[in-house]
């Protein structure tokens, strides 16, 4: 049925092929020359329209160097309701610059994190506030060419690779998939706990032999209390779970979850969607019918930037919303890190 879809909608794919061409001709051909900064930057994105863990990999980076360099993070600020250039700070709005960045904002809170919709823009405002900087880390910055990064990242799903996929509208792709041919590296995101053959991989994505090639998988944390972070929770096999989310890919959660507790009921909204209290009703209505006294609402991190907004409603209902933290680990940490460490102490103009 997928495959019969994706030819239906070929010709309307093809149109956005062309139009993404032509875009990108623009600065492959020299008629707009992309900025290239004197300081490193490093870029991390896919080829797809979400789900692949571009954030967890820009904490990972994060928790990796903080102690060594000077970074910020620098966001296009999703579905936020500002424009321009904005610095975070901790009680910045969520609204004010998506959700993403303020998750990173609140894992890091001394980490300083922008959103602008030009990184060409971005990254010199950034420096003029913060002068001392030496690392920007670009969030879901693979298509954005107006800016040439020191390094390239691109993330791909191990269930749902690029070089499978179709282009918008037919598939999940943003671009074409030779546009992979950009990536200094790729990192295949989800992995099973079984090492993956990397000359497999290697060839079923096409890659070059300058192109290297990583592998990470998923790791969650234990659930805590969003509005006191310290009150944690261990999932346990009796523990009934009503789970609120609205990002890319829930599958892998979901998959998590039900290899944890007795049962999960899912409400599951398109990714990044802001909610309504309405919506929370309904959500809670129900979770209020479960009637085993072992039971948890829970939530993403990421989804937990939108929910806090109904703090005063969740304590009026006497409902605990709790949320499950996610990181990545990479199946060769040492070679991964030793990577990026010889990047940084390699950079040259």
């Amino acid at each position: 049925m997928q495959k019969l879809v994706a030819i239906l909608l070929s010709p309307f794919a093809f149109l956005y092929g062309i139009g993404v061409s032509l875009y990108q001709a623009l600065f492959f051909s020299g008629i707009i020359k992309p900025v290239k900064f004197s300081f490193p930057v490093i870029a991390v994105g896919n080829l797809t329209i979400g789900g692949t863990g571009k954030s967890p990999h820009i904490e990972y980076l994060i928790r990796l160097l903080q102690d060594y360099i000077e970074l910020a993070v620098l966001s296009r600020g999703y579905k936020r309701k500002t424009a321009g250039f904005l610095l975070l700070e901790e009680d910045t709005k969520v609204t004010d610059c998506g959700d993403e960045p303020k998750q990173i904002k609140l894992n890091f809170p001394d980490i300083p994190v922008a959103v602008s919709e030009s990184r060409a823009i971005g990254i010199p405002r950034l420096l003029r506030n913060l002068p001392e900087l030496k690392l920007i880390l670009l969030d879901d910055a693979f298509q954005h060419l107006a800016v040439k990064p020191g390094l390239n990242i691109l993330l791909t799903e191990y269930n749902k690779p690029f070089s499978n996929d179709y282009l918008l509208p037919s598939g999940r792709l943003r671009e074409w998939r030779f546009g992979a041919a950009r990536a200094d590296c790729v990192i295949v995101t989800k992995c099973p706990d079984e090492v993956p053959d990397e000359t497999i991989w290697r060839n079923k994505l096409h890659l070059k032999a300058h192109q290297k090639l990583f592998f990470s998988k998923i790791q969650y944390g234990n659930p805590y209390n969003v509005f006191a972070p310290e009150k944690q929770f261990i999932l346990n096999p009796g523990l009934h779970i009503t789970l609120i989310s609205a990002i890319a890919q829930s599958s892998y959660l979901l998959n998590y979850l039900s290899s944890k507790v007795a049962s999960v009921t899912d409400f599951n909204f398109e990714d990044h969607h802001y909610f309504t209290q309405i919506e929370l009703s309904g959500i809670l209505v129900k979770h209020q019918q479960i009637s085993h006294p072992n039971k948890m609402l829970l939530t993403t991190q990421k989804d937990a930037t939108r929910l806090t907004a109904f703090k005063d409603y969740f304590e009026a209902n006497q409902i605990e919303l709790y949320a499950i933290p996610i990181e990545v680990a990479f199946i060769d940490k040492f070679a991964f890190d030793q990577y990026i460490k010889n990047y940084l102490l390699e950079y040259k103009v």
